[in-house]
């Protein structure tokens, strides 16, 4: 062999061997630590992952575990049938069975604590100000209590802001998860009306929803599949209390490309259907008051969902959900975007003719492949309104599991 050809193979060699670390290490960051398995399922990828790594379970099956301590055991994850990437949990349940909904609800929440959702100048005796913005206060805190009094409602804040009087206000904010004290003083209006701080709040929220599923068993329910958050800020809210009620859906906005279409409803009825718990970024759970219209089906885990047909459980028009037919074109693993774990597209005619596609409001329509529910529509494609993302139904489980 010459010089020449050996270095080339080398080369070629070197590059190989360079890919398949590559690989190995994206591998490691895509793919989550724990996985989920019923008793009498087979620990397997069923997406287009299968074609690369796989699972070695010599160290213990989900029969060999259940119903032992911990009910679980250790798995190798491998490239190609040969290669290690990383060792994982293995959780073994019972199979869960769900009713699955995909019906509108009407949302009420309360928030724990008053939310920032504006600043403003105000024109005070002294000149154009904002104390808030002075203090540090920025759109999207919350306001827990100030000079030691918890703070519930617009009027609470209002309350203690004219009766200071002018004098500084110690409050206590959260933000980005973390408490902090800020110290405010109001001024006093020019035109007599009182003492402002230059800043605007929210105490409720209320809006349309897609119910998910609910265990029959403890009531316990998902909807949505993200959190309500704040029209102005953005952010979640903070849960103080909430209720679901009955909705109806009665008018709809097409979506089209740059325009997200939207769905329209209406709260049918005061009576309460049950009470929101959480409010988190995978939806909102809570515990219904007693058994509501659905489907009962087996819920699969992530790694069983797979690139290819499923249909979405959706209401466009009244109080009843219908079955659309769409594609699951992706589907990711990774654990660092817990609501975006499935690209879909809607290939249903009467749905693309109706809504365009995916619309807000759809938000929490199941998402059923092979009898199973295997997640949730979230979001749609801004500049594609025939597409959108869909949250595992596993992450909705075990989110739910702490209601």
């Amino acid at each position: 062999m010459s010089y020449k050809i050996y270095r080339r193979t080398a080369a070629v060699f070197i590059a190989f061997i360079s890919a398949i670390m590559g690989a190995v290490l994206l591998f490691q960051q895509l793919l989550p630590d724990v996985y989920y398995v019923s008793e009498s399922s087979e620990l397997a990828f069923s997406s287009s992952y299968k074609n690369f790594i796989s699972f070695d379970s010599r160290e213990g099956d989900a029969k060999a575990v259940f119903g032992s301590n911990d009910n679980s055991y250790t798995a190798s994850i491998e490239f190609f049938g040969a290669i290690p990437v990383k060792e994982v949990r293995v959780e073994v349940t019972d199979e869960k069975i769900v009713t699955v909904c995909g019906t509108p609800f009407g949302v009420k929440m309360f928030t724990d604590g008053v939310l920032i959702v504006g600043l403003s100048r105000i024109h005070a005796e002294d000149g154009l100000s904002c104390p808030a913005l002075d203090s540090g206060i920025v759109e999207g805190d919350i306001i827990c209590s100030i000079d030691g009094e918890k703070v519930y409602t617009n009027e609470d804040v209002a309350s203690c802001i004219e009766n200071s009087g002018g004098e500084t206000l110690s409050m206590l904010i959260k933000r980005d998860g973390e408490t902090r004290t800020v110290e405010v003083t109001p001024e006093k209006m020019a035109d007599g009306s009182g003492y402002k701080a230059g800043f605007w709040v929210r105490d409720s929220s209320a809006g349309i929803g897609t119910l998910t599923f609910y265990d029959p068993k403890t009531k316990v329910f998902a909807g949505l599949g993200h959190a309500v958050c704040d029209v102005d800020t953005g952010e979640p809210l903070p849960l103080l209390s909430g209720e679901i009620v009955p909705a109806a859906i009665n008018k709809i906005k097409r979506g089209a490309a740059g325009e997200p279409g939207e769905l329209g409803g209406i709260f049918t009825s005061a009576k309460e259907l049950g009470k929101v718990t959480v409010n988190s970024e995978t939806g909102v759970y809570g515990v219904l008051n007693s058994d509501l219209d659905g489907i009962s089906m087996p819920m699969a885990p992530k790694q069983d969902v797979y690139e290819g047909k499923a249909t979405i459980l959706a209401t466009v028009n009244g109080t009843k959900a219908k079955e659309y037919d769409i594609i699951i074109e992706k589907v990711s693993l990774n654990d660092n975007s817990p609501t975006k774990n499935m690209v879909i597209k809607v290939v249903d005619e009467e749905l693309l003719n109706e809504a365009g596609g995916i619309v807000q409001g759809m938000s929490g329509s199941p998402i059923i492949q092979n009898g199973r529910l295997v997640g949730a529509v979230t979001h749609v494609f801004v500049n594609d309104p025939a597409k959108g993302y869909g949250i595992f139904a596993e992450n909705m489980l075990r989110a739910s599991s702490g209601v």
